[in-house]
């Protein structure tokens, strides 16, 4: 290996590779997850709130093994791959029309699924069963929110997670070098879902939700991760949907992407193109982002 690899958001040098293997010869009797602590501690690989990175340790430890650069020791058991092995629970819900005002529903109830858990069945049983792309679960800093009417009706689910790695207009937006993207995306986040359950149809709602969202998610994101985040971002597949509520909420369109996926390293695979939205949570989100 002479090139650069990026991997679970670390770029990996030869020498960060050599230094692996080394691990791994010199300390047979480890098992993975050991493997994963110890590189966490040797890398002080850890997230704003000062614990370490296990989790991503292992990912990228797998996913040097899967493409040869290292070989890990057997596992002693098979690990449970909640992403492969969830099923997801149906959820008996009202879907009985909805179509009153958006003064008719007030005050809606905002729920954080991680803070609620009792909720987490719900919320994914409707993603994966209203939402086009479907719902398996969520990895990485993210937030679930899942909001009900006064009568205690779920009306919408929205998703946020980790922002693209790598998108041009967003990034002249925002003036982004790649360095200084490399440094600061994790301050930034995508609305990868949201969802308006299909039978409700309520004027304003979703522009009204958003702005909801937006007043909130600054303040959850820094208690559960120990940082903030400045700058929303989505993307609006054109020809599917015309990013009505997110311009009724202040959202700025800022360009489109290209047509192609992040998985396109040869320039060959085509995907709808998409608008590409932002919302700065704070007014000097720039000097934040380029600090």
């Amino acid at each position: 290996m002479n090139e650069t690899l990026r991997l679970q958001g670390r770029e990996l040098t030869p020498v960060d590779i050599e230094f692996i293997r080394r691990l791994i010869s010199d300390h047979p009797d480890w098992h993975r997850r050991r493997l994963s602590i110890e590189l966490c501690q040797a890398w002080n690989w850890r997230n704003a709130k000062g614990n370490i990175k296990d989790m991503a340790s292992r990912s990228l430890l797998v996913k040097l093994d899967e493409r040869g650069f290292i070989q890990l020791p057997a596992r002693r058991r098979a690990p449970p791959n909640r992403m492969k092995q969830r099923r997801i629970s149906a959820v008996a819900h009202d879907t009985t029309p909805i179509k009153q005002g958006l003064k008719e529903l007030l005050p809606l109830k905002i729920v954080d699924v991680a803070r609620e858990p009792e909720h987490r069945d719900l919320y994914t049983c409707l993603l994966d069963q209203h939402h086009y792309l479907g719902f398996k679960g969520a990895v990485g800093e993210n937030m679930q929110y899942l909001l009900f009417d006064r009568h205690g009706r779920p009306l919408v689910c929205l998703l946020f997670g980790s922002s693209a790695w790598s998108c041009k207009e967003r990034d002249r937006y925002i003036g982004w070098e790649p360095e200084v993207r490399k440094r600061n995306i994790q301050l930034t986040t995508n609305n990868t879902r949201f969802l308006v359950m299909p039978w409700v149809r309520v004027p304003h709602l979703a522009s009204h939700v958003l702005s909801r969202v937006a007043r909130r998610i600054g303040a959850d994101w820094h208690e559960r991760y120990g940082h903030g985040i400045f700058l929303l971002e989505t993307f609006v597949e054109d020809g599917r949907f015309v990013g009505t509520c997110y311009r009724a909420a202040n959202w700025q369109a800022v360009g489109r992407t290209q047509g192609r996926s992040r998985n396109d390293r040869h320039h060959q695979l085509h995907v709808p193109t998409k608008t590409i939205y932002v919302y700065p949570l704070v007014k000097d989100f720039r000097r934040l982002l380029l600090a």
